[in-house]
């Protein structure tokens, strides 16, 4: 994962706030500061027992993504990544939506822009999603409301999707004359060549227990007890190996265009390169113990 300058600033701030608690990214107020609505941050980061929450911070936009919501994403990743407290990376949106895609206005006002500074702008959404698939931790998304359009690509890119059982995914940029175009690869990847164009060409939106159906979601969790469960489901991977997890990580999207022979050739390489680690000697010696 690339650093910019904006992003090593954006790991200063993140480190400014020390111990565990939540603090805005990649920017931190002191304390009693008062953010008009625009100025507050727009991810807030919370890290306690090895798991950084990462909280899209614009509900009264259903937390759309513009511009700043991804450098500010992109810096709190890279903090996340160079902290060794943090073991899982958790995406949230605050209030009722997880993300409901890009910033239409910011969009709009773009229009009359030069195609190559709408590609330089779009990939900075693109290098979003391809730094939570290089990110050497899990990723998670944690999924109410609605996810739709880049909200449901951002969700896509990361490793498991946990969608509350009153959630909605959707990609909804047909039906405004646009196209889902980053967002097509993961899509695709996860329900396959003839769901995925169905999916995107009509427009319509999935309940969560047809996106878990599909592929789309890992898990559904019920609606009561939701932030309990979720908490049940995280502890646990964060607990388990982080060289081991990086390892997982690492070889489960470099299959991705290789060949039956090649995958298994590169599986080998992986587990002589886990066997030499010393969470796997650890955890060998105390098994058998037992």
């Amino acid at each position: 994962m690339g650093r910019s300058r904006g992003g090593r600033k954006g790991v200063r701030a993140y480190r400014r706030t020390g111990k565990a608690g939540r603090t805005g990214a990649p920017t931190h107020r002191g304390a009693g500061a008062r953010a008009a609505p625009d100025e507050a941050p727009r991810v807030l980061v919370e890290r306690r027992g090895g798991i950084a929450t990462l909280t899209l911070n614009r509900p009264e936009k259903r937390n759309a993504l513009d511009r700043r919501a991804v450098a500010e994403l992109k810096a709190a990743l890279i903090a996340c990544d160079l902290a060794a407290d943090v073991r899982v990376v958790v995406l949230r949106g605050a209030g009722k939506d997880f993300c409901a895609g890009g910033d239409l206005a910011e969009m709009l006002a773009s229009v009359r822009a030069p195609a190559e500074e709408n590609e330089r702008h779009a990939l900075e959404l693109g290098e979003l999603l391809l730094a939570l698939r290089a990110l050497p931790k899990p990723a998670v998304a944690v999924v109410q409301g609605r996810a739709l359009a880049g909200g449901a690509g951002l969700a896509l890119a990361c490793d498991l999707v946990v969608a509350r059982a009153d959630a909605e995914l959707g990609f909804p940029e047909i039906l405004r004359g646009f196209v889902p175009g980053m967002v097509l690869a993961p899509l695709r990847r996860a329900v396959g060549e003839k769901t995925a164009f169905e999916l995107a060409a009509t427009g319509r939106s999935l309940n969560a227990k047809e996106a878990e159906r599909l592929g789309l979601v890992s898990r559904v969790l019920p609606a009561r007890g939701f932030e309990a469960a979720v908490a049940r489901l995280l502890a646990p991977l964060a607990a388990l190996s982080p060289s081991a997890l990086a390892l997982l990580k690492q070889e489960f999207y470099r299959l991705d265009g290789l060949g039956f022979e090649e995958g298994v050739r590169l599986g080998a390489r992986v587990n002589a390169v886990a066997r030499a680690t010393p969470d796997f000697a650890r955890a060998v010696a105390a098994f058998l113990k037992q």
